[in-house]
């Protein structure tokens, strides 16, 4: 029996003749359109996979890429980013999160400015490395900073779960977990007070991976049924986002708008099930939940229940977290980018004061942002 390597996992799929004859496919169909097409990739992920491989390049000028919000770690408000820097700065606080949210600038600073002032911050491939981190620290409070869209808010429930079990009492949470439907329909009819009414471009989503082996692509049936918007879910590799494309565009040439699974070696309709149940256990929704770059859209963030209160930091810190909302830069344009109204080349300061060494907005904070990558594969345009 042949051993399965790593690279035999996606060595298939970035195959050169398969994307070019995908590409050949979408650019005979494209012909027969009537119309151009915006399809909206929601998933950084794939903002990157389509900048890398010059995939706008292979399609034909009438399908045009939207980059949506790319990431939970670009779309975390500086409010929040704050809080993380507050309490890392606590005598009696280690401050754990994922390693992704070390750069990201608060009004104060970053994490990584928080450690350089004598904070104990940590980074962890895996939340359940908290356990370790309360037992060998038993005089401090660990606060786990959780980030994340569907795709990583099951590790968290994981923890909470076993440090009820394990009756650990020096966790707590600071839950900042985002849901991916309510901003896509944000994103279609902008419901926000700070936000101008404007006509959005989107024709059709491609639908994140990731998120949809947890939650399944049953949370996108929404939008073909009620807002008129295909969906595919697609893979992260370059054969997947053609096939996707394709996919797409053979929807509107039929006439149909239908929610479709193209990643089909991982998602299914319902999800995984298990992972569904632990989440509803332990979390319930918020009315709202600012992203950065979007303002506050509805029903699109997470809290621990209130049965859960003396794990979650934001009760237990209350008197030193600040609520007041602070904005990005004046002439960021992230908003308008997400919303596929502007490119990050179009923005005045993008490449110039707003870098990944020195990020501004919402798209540049993360590797994974739209401006990230248009930064590092801007040579390829």
């Amino acid at each position: 029996m042949k051993k399965l390597q790593l690279n035999n996992l996606y060595d298939n799929f970035r195959d050169g003749e398969t994307i070019k004859a995908y590409a050949k496919i979408i650019a005979k169909d494209a012909k027969k359109l009537n119309r151009d097409i915006n399809i909206m990739e929601v998933c950084g992920g794939h903002t990157h996979t389509i900048m890398k491989f010059g995939l706008p390049q292979l399609v034909p000028s009438n399908i045009n890429f939207i980059h949506g919000p790319g990431c939970p770690v670009c779309i975390m408000p500086k409010e929040r980013i704050d809080h993380a820097f507050i309490l890392a700065m606590q005598s009696d606080v280690i401050l754990v999160t994922l390693g992704d949210m070390i750069k990201v600038p608060g009004s104060k600073g970053s994490l990584q400015n928080a450690r350089s002032k004598g904070a104990d911050v940590r980074f962890v491939y895996s939340p359940m490395e908290c356990i370790k981190i309360a037992k060998e620290n038993p005089t401090k409070k660990i606060v786990f900073f959780a980030i994340g869209f569907e795709t990583t808010t099951p590790m968290t429930a994981v923890l909470l779960d076993q440090v009820m079990k394990q009756n650990i009492s020096n966790i707590l949470f600071h839950i900042n977990h985002v849901t991916v439907p309510e901003v896509m329909k944000e994103l279609i009819n902008s419901r926000d007070i700070h936000i101008d009414s404007y006509n959005n471009r989107i024709d059709a989503f491609l639908g994140p991976s990731h998120v949809s082996v947890i939650a399944g692509s049953k949370i996108y049936k929404e939008f073909p049924e009620k807002y008129g918007r295909p969906v595919v879910v697609s893979g992260f590799e370059p054969v997947d986002v053609m096939q996707g494309i394709s996919m797409i565009v053979k929807q509107f040439l039929e006439n149909r708008c239908e929610l479709e699974i193209q990643y089909r070696r991982v998602v299914n309709y319902n999800g995984n099930l298990n992972a569904q149940k632990v989440i509803d256990r332990y979390f319930e929704k918020v009315s709202l939940f600012r992203w950065r770059g979007l303002g506050n859209v509805a029903d699109s963030g997470l809290k621990l229940k209130d049965e859960y209160s003396r794990y979650n930091a934001e009760v237990v810190y209350a008197n030193i977290l600040p609520k007041a909302e602070i904005e990005d830069h004046k002439l960021c344009i992230c908003g308008d980018i997400l919303r596929g109204m502007a490119k990050p080349t179009e923005c005045t300061i993008f490449g110039t004061a707003c870098k990944p060494t020195n990020p501004i907005g919402s798209c540049m904070v993360s590797s994974e942002g739209a401006c990230s990558a248009y930064y590092k594969y801007g040579n390829l345009l």
